[in-house]
């Protein structure tokens, strides 16, 4: 009996002494895990900002930065709803169901192809970081741009994970006036008024600030995860008229001028390398211009400018309280853009030019001149898979994680967004589920960055990765870069580059190395062929179709 009773004693020391050190892991992980703030902006060029070559004034960005790290060869998804697709899931944007583009208030039964991949909304196959770390402990929190299912309530950001949004469903709205539909949510409710002095940047920042109070005032133990996904700078062109003067004449010597002044400082800062060559000048020549044109792409430049100034002022006030709540050191804070420069409409901008400078007006643009210039030195746009449009600024911050000794340090290894997933997943020591909610979830695509953060020398990726928008495809296998254009008349041309020696894509090595273009031709059409990935003519054609069956 006594025997029995010792053995008990034993046995009830074990099993306080387990829950114990369980409870000091619990409580060592809610200590150590970061918090996790990943910041997106909405059309922005790769130059733009002043760490990467820009005039445009960005201290607080530019201050990440030298106390942090940036690469210089990071990707997103050319587009706003795939880089979103694959940014939030961690897979490629078809795996997600966003193939395209998302639904729209006006036409999301012409972009719903009743297709697993082109449903254009995010599906139950892939899971958000947002679910994710709300699942690992997290508070999960959201202000800005959704842009990923817009239809019903049912694919908004309180049903993917996330417990408290405030901002935008739908892809853009007017910065000062956001009405319907292209208003402004809280919640799941529409707001149907807004101040007199709102501007939605401010308000984002002022909501995302708000939901970090209110998550550690519940419980300051709690890691959280913020995503800030402003629409700045991305059109209409709308900034507050004292930023804006700030920058008006500073572009009367036109882009020309501009893209000759940002290759230089690109290079001084060790942003690109001294053999890539600046891209031929996509525009006319700003000599060729009236005194009147010239006048009005100043403002559309200035106003441009402003927005993202306004948004590194409000990225500098989310800072300064991190700060002021002690948190800052044990912050993981990601920063980058969702797409290259736009150049949709035309050339030289669009919208009346009455509406420039006032709070109307929805689609104001800057133009593909500017566009061209914001994207110094690379090769087209939004929506294309050359490096003007899938080339992003990439800003990592984190003082608990990143070697002092490489505060500022640029980091040239190439990754792509599938990798915030993986890096998230392993700085929350957490794991990505092969079931959730009772679906079967599609494996991730993506790599952890952390060791690239902790100042080890290594290729992250050895594998292949791949992007296709629109008929725009392109394969990056180590230092070589297999891209096509779409073209309705011709069948696909594949171009080589050598992104060592080559990233403004000037050289295609094609013709000199077939081989090469056989293989990662070949790579491509597994990967699509895998992920049902149609032919751009095969997209159009079924769009077309739901057109014709609904009138």
């Amino acid at each position: 009996m006594k025997k029995q009773f010792l053995l008990f004693l034993l046995c009830v020391f074990i099993v306080a002494g387990c829950t114990k050190n369980q409870k000091n892991d619990s409580d060592r992980s809610n200590q150590y895990r970061p918090n996790i703030i990943l910041i997106l902006s909405d059309d922005m060029g790769y130059s733009d900002l002043g760490c990467y070559g820009g005039e445009v004034e960005t201290p607080n960005l530019d201050k990440l930065a030298g106390n942090g790290l940036r690469f210089t060869q990071f990707y997103n998804g050319a587009r706003c709803c795939p880089t979103r697709a694959s940014l939030m899931t961690g897979c490629y944007p078809h795996q997600s169901g966003i193939g395209h583009m998302t639904n729209t208030p006006k036409y999301f039964k012409h972009h719903d192809l009743g297709i697993p991949e082109y449903r254009g909304f995010l599906n139950k196959k892939c899971v958000t970081i947002a679910e994710v770390l709300k699942d690992a402990g997290y508070t999960s929190l959201m202000t800005g741009k959704w842009h990923l299912g817009i239809s019903d309530k049912s694919k908004w950001p309180l049903q993917r994970g996330f417990e408290k949004f405030y901002g935008i469903i739908p892809g853009a709205s007017n910065f000062f006036k956001p009405e319907y539909p292209r208003g402004i949510t809280y919640m799941n409710d529409t707001i149907s008024e807004v101040g007199e002095d709102y501007y939605t940047t401010d308000a984002f920042t002022e909501y995302a600030i708000k939901f970090i109070d209110e998550a550690r005032d519940e419980n300051s133990e709690k890691p959280f995860f913020l995503y800030l996904a402003y629409t700045a700078p991305h059109w209409p062109l709308h900034a507050p008229q004292e930023v804006v003067e700030k920058y008006k004449g500073k572009y009367v010597d036109g882009w020309t001028k501009m893209r000759e002044t940002r290759f230089a400082r690109m290079k001084e800062l060790g942003i690109i390398d001294d053999r890539w060559e600046l891209t031929k000048q996509d525009s006319r020549q700003w000599d060729s211009l009236t005194d009147e044109q010239k006048a009005e792409l100043d403002t559309r430049r200035a106003i441009y400018s402003a927005m993202i100034d306004r948004m590194d002022q409000n990225i500098g006030r989310l800072v300064d309280h991190l700060k002021s709540q002690n948190i800052i050191d044990n912050t993981l804070i990601i920063f980058l853009n969702d797409n290259g420069a736009c150049a949709e409409f035309n050339e030289l901008g669009s919208g009346p030019t009455e509406q420039l400078e006032t709070k109307d007006g929805y689609v104001l643009s800057y133009g593909r001149a500017w566009a061209n210039a914001s994207n110094t030195p690379y090769r087209e746009y939004k929506h294309w898979v050359h490096e003007g449009g899938i080339g992003t600024p990439f800003i990592v911050h984190w003082p608990d994680a990143i070697p002092a000794e490489n505060n500022g340090k640029l980091i040239s290894e190439y990754g792509f967004l599938p990798d915030i997933m993986a890096t998230f997943i392993d700085a929350a020591d957490t794991h990505y589920p092969d079931e959730y909610q009772g679906n079967q979830i599609v494996p991730a695509s993506g790599k952890s960055l952390l060791p690239l953060f902790k100042g080890e020398d290594i290729r992250i990726h050895t594998e292949p990765i791949f992007w296709e928008h629109e008929g725009n495809k392109a394969v990056r296998l180590g230092k070589y870069k297999l891209v096509s254009k779409w073209s309705k008349v011709a069948e696909t041309k594949w171009e080589l580059y050598d992104m060592e020696t080559d990233r403004t894509e000037m050289h295609d090595l094609s013709a000199e190395l077939p081989e090469k273009v056989k293989e990662m031709a070949e790579m491509y059409s597994d990967w699509a062929t895998e992920n049902h990935v149609l032919p751009w003519n095969e997209v159009q054609k079924l769009y077309r179709q739901k057109r014709k069956n609904k009138t």
